[in-house]
């Protein structure tokens, strides 16, 4: 038995990193998950993890940011699995610059997908929840807590430098998801955000050289932090390290559990003990 049997799951931005690793954890825990990557391959091998550990997942392939993403993929989950419990959404890159060297189309391309994409993701699911909590409601039955957890960044909470698109972005989605708290508490719907510190993915962890890119949509965007920075930054932490990606899925299993079904509107540190 696990703390989230019966639960539907969709996870953006599943196929790598911290994505990954929350997906493998809710379907540890029990959920049906369906598993977003932009790229086919990494949204397969997070479900075949999935199934090999006895759990159940499925994917839906493609860039958050595309049009009419948001309801194929809570459309997903509803086709699939009959209904939608839980939303995270995970998926991101940063692309970053001082504010006097950023383009328009670096501003727009994070606005979008870390602030716009995950409104699109909710709008598409109101109504389904929304009409499964009218069912629920008269046929007698319990509305179960359903669960939202956007996923942040100390970027967003203290601002970063070199990041004025990812800072703006983030810290319009603790915006979002207080409103959302707001509106869908009837609903029986709690919010949350998890502000990320230092978490050791591939877009964090030093490149072997000055030239480490990620694709994206044909764009290859500059990643990775200085080798010298990232000890300093490791230096500045209170656990003395950077946390791992199975450390951050668990800061979101967190406002997953029964055990959070009272805490809504709330932004969740998971940053080792920093903060600014």
């Amino acid at each position: 038995m696990g703390n989230l049997d019966g639960r539907i799951a969709i996870v953006s931005g599943s196929g790598r990193g911290i994505g990954r690793e929350i997906a493998l954890k809710l379907a540890a825990e029990g959920a049906r998950v369906v598993v977003n990557d932009l790229d086919a391959e990494p949204a397969k091998e997070t479900v075949a993890a999935i199934e090999a550990a006895g759990g159940t997942a499925t994917t839906c392939v493609g860039s958050v940011t595309e049009s009419g993403f948001g309801e194929r993929f809570v459309q997903t989950a509803v086709d699939t699995y009959g209904g939608l419990d839980i939303i995270v959404n995970n998926a991101g890159y940063t692309w970053d610059s001082v504010i006097q060297k950023m383009t328009d189309e670096q501003w727009d391309a994070i606005l979008d997908v870390h602030l716009k994409a995950p409104f699109q993701i909710l709008r598409a699911a109101q109504p389904v929840i929304s009409d499964l909590v009218k069912k629920a409601r008269q046929a007698g039955e319990p509305v179960p807590c359903r669960k939202v957890v956007n996923i942040s960044s100390l970027a967003g909470t203290g601002g970063n430098a070199g990041q004025a698109n990812y800072s703006a972005a983030k810290a319009g989605l603790t915006g979002l998801t207080k409103t959302i708290a707001k509106e869908w508490g009837r609903y029986n719907v709690t919010a949350n955000t998890v502000a990320f510190g230092l978490i050791k993915t591939r877009l964090t962890e030093a490149p072997a050289d000055t030239g480490g890119t990620i694709d994206v949509a044909g764009k290859q965007i500059k990643v990775g932090v200085n080798p010298d920075l990232l000890a300093a930054m490791e230096r500045m932490i209170p656990l003395g390290r950077g946390g791992a990606p199975a450390e951050a899925a668990g800061a979101v299993y967190l406002l997953c559990t029964p055990e959070s079904d009272y805490v809504s509107g709330q932004t969740l540190v998971c940053g080792g003990g920093f903060d600014f």
